[in-house]
Parts: C-alpha cells; structure tokens; sequence
C-alpha cells in the first residue's frame, strides 16, 4: 500500500493555516483607509528600493510573523508534500503572499512597500517550512498530541481547537472590559460618520439617552467578564471527555488568556499597566465564572454546549450595548503605544470576529448533533 495513503492530513493544521493567512492580511494591509493610485509607474522603483533606515527590530518581527506561515503551509501540505517538496512549496506561496503584501501597500498612506520586508518574510517562512518539515511526522503521525487528541476529545474537532487556540490571543487587543469581544457597534458607528458626514452613535441609539452611573459600569463589567470567560471555558469542557483532566486544561487555558493579556498590555502600553486591566468588576466577573463552571461540569456536554452559546451571546450583546467605561478611554489616551501598534488592526480583527466565529461553529455543531440530552455519555 503506497505510505502516502496511509497517512492522514490534518485538518486542523490546514484551518490554522486558514485562520493565520486572514490574520497576515488583515495585518498587512491595515488601516484599509486612505487608498491613492496616484503615480503607479514608481511601485517598481520603490519596490526595488532597500530602505533607508530599519531597526533590528522590524527585521526581526517580520521573520517571526512568517515563521508560523512555513510551519503550518508544510504541516498543510502533509502528507503529499514532504521534506524538500514541502520547504520549496512553502517558500515560494510564502514569498508570494508577501510580494502581494508589499504591493497592495504600495497604495495605503500609512504603510510602507520595502524590498527588505520582502527578503525578511521569505526568510521567516523558509525557516517555519524547516522546522515543520522536521517536526510534521512526528506530530501529525507519531507524536504524542495526535494520541492525546485521541483519548481526550470526544470526535474530530479541529474547528473547536482552533477557536479555542484563537481565544487567548484574541485579548491582545485592549477591550473597554475584560473578555468584552466582539465591540463592533463602535466600529460601525465610525463608518457612518465618515458615509454620512453626521455624528452617529449606535450604541447610545439602542440606550435611548439612558446614562449608566458608576455602579451600574461595575456591574456590567462584572457580567461582561463572567460571561465571556464561562462560554469560552465551556467550549472546552464539552469537546473532553471523562478520560480528560478538564480541570488542569481549563486553568491553563483561562491562564493562557490572562497571561496573553498581562503580555500585550505591557508591550502595546508600558509594563506599570500589565494589569490595569485587572479591575474590581474584572475580579467579581472571574469569580462568579469560577462559581459557574462548577455548576455547569457536572451538566452533559450537549449542555454544556447550549450554555456556552448562551453565556457567549450574551457577553457578545451587553459588549456592544453598553458603552465603555469613560476611565478606560482616558486611560488609552493617555498612554503612548509602543512599536507593536501595527499589530492593532490583526489583534482588533481577531477580538471582534472570535466571537461570532465560535457562535457559528457551536450552532453548527448543535445543528449536526441529533444526539439526545442524556447523562450516558458521561458516565
């Protein structure tokens, strides 16, 4: 039997690739405003170009951007594609998203079209394609993770595991309250001042002139936080199984997102705010969480899941009606942002859709589940 068909693709490698080809884009080609094709002729000179002044710093950030790009094309690409076939296929479709990149921001004001960005890029992803031809096998055949996945999770969920792998880095983006994903009323309100020429906000439409006092943002940041934290740790706990430690898993992943946001609020700001963030309503939100999520492991996973919808949609709303806490926006404006702050537009994309998506994939998963609420699978 030819050993290619014995081995198995991995769809959720190839949904991560999916996922982090979106987030390159979108981080590319930020803030989409301001589009001039004024003097078209000189994008070739300017291409060809090596920039005058760099720091080590944006060398090295774009290797490292790239680097999970090569990783995830070879490990894509398996089994079809192994070793030098892999490493070639992945630079090459690497190296051409990135001339896509410098091209198209060629004609955004904001960004700059560097033949250097171009070498840095193919670099990173000529190393990510290195390491996962190396690591490929290993992982996706023989590795201990794919015998894990086996033995903890009740079926293929590789859709489930990339939400959840979204979940952490999706708090990179500083949110008016603690796991408040999914802010899009604002967003929108800006794209119809900038259409109508008016001032309009959306949020205070749907408010009807009500105006919140300081007790009443304490507790909406309470409910926003238990919200969000409890319908993502949900998620996790009805892909396990018996056979799993939910517990541990479930701590490290509320750690990951905690620790995720500690991180970038030191970078993107200064390390005396990493945990501005953590505020009273914040502590009162991650303790009624706790107080949930023990109550709701005992439920059956078809609960679990109708929980996690609810408590999700839930945040998602009172997120997007209640408007941000006038101390949080003076703080944001006080603080003078570091050099991540090209990261703002794929960390902004990543905060708002990360909750829709997971809503989408948990009706989903409900529509296709036609197995009844019953304790059996449990127990």
């Amino acid at each position: 039997m030819n050993p290619i068909n014995e081995s198995k693709a991995s769809p959720f490698s190839r949904s991560c690739l999916v996922a982090y080809l979106v987030l390159i884009v979108y981080a590319s080609w930020y803030p989409f405003s301001g589009w001039q094709v004024n003097n078209l002729a000189a994008i070739s000179d300017v291409i060809k170009q090596w920039p005058r002044y760099w720091t080590l710093f944006d060398v090295a950030m774009n290797i490292i951007g790239y680097i999970p790009l090569g990783l995830l094309i070879v490990f894509a690409l398996y089994p079809r594609f192994q070793r030098f076939q892999a490493i070639t296929f992945a630079t090459i479709l690497g190296t051409l998203l990135s001339m896509s990149m410098e091209g198209v921001q060629y004609f955004i004001p904001h960004r700059v079209t560097s033949i250097l960005d171009l070498v840095t890029n193919a670099g990173g992803t000529l190393i990510g394609a290195i390491a996962g031809a190396m690591l490929s096998s290993a992982l996706l055949e023989k590795g201990r993770l794919r015998l894990l996945r086996k033995q903890w999770l009740h079926q293929e969920s590789s859709r489930e595991l990339l939400v959840l792998g979204l979940w952490p880095l999706a708090q990179i983006y500083p949110q008016a309250y603690l796991f408040g994903l999914g802010q899009m009323l604002p967003i929108f309100s800006s794209w119809l001042d900038e259409f109508f020429n008016i001032d309009i906000d959306l949020g205070a439409f749907l408010l009807n002139g009500v105006e919140l006092e300081a007790e009443e943002f304490l507790l909406s940041e309470t409910f926003i936080t238990a919200c969000g934290c409890t319908g993502a740790i949900l998620i996790c706990l009805f892909l396990l199984n018996r056979h799993a430690p939910k517990f541990w898993l479930a701590c490290l992943l509320l750690l990951a997102a905690l620790g995720s946001k500690a991180l970038a609020s030191a970078l993107l700001f200064s390390p005396d705010v990493a945990f501005a963030w953590m505020t009273p309503g914040a502590k009162a939100g991650l303790l009624i969480s706790v107080i949930m999520l023990y109550g709701f492991s005992f439920a059956p996973a078809q609960v679990q899941r109708r929980l996690a919808i609810l408590m999700l949609f839930m945040s998602l709303a009172l997120s997007n009606l209640i408007p941000s806490n006038p101390y949080f926006v003076l703080s944001m404006q006080n603080e003078v942002q570091g050099k991540f702050l090209n990261f703002y537009g794929a960390a902004q994309f990543l905060s708002i859709v990360w909750p829709l998506v997971a809503l989408w994939y948990l009706f989903d998963h409900t529509l296709r589940d036609p197995t009844p609420l019953t304790l059996e699978e449990d127990l």
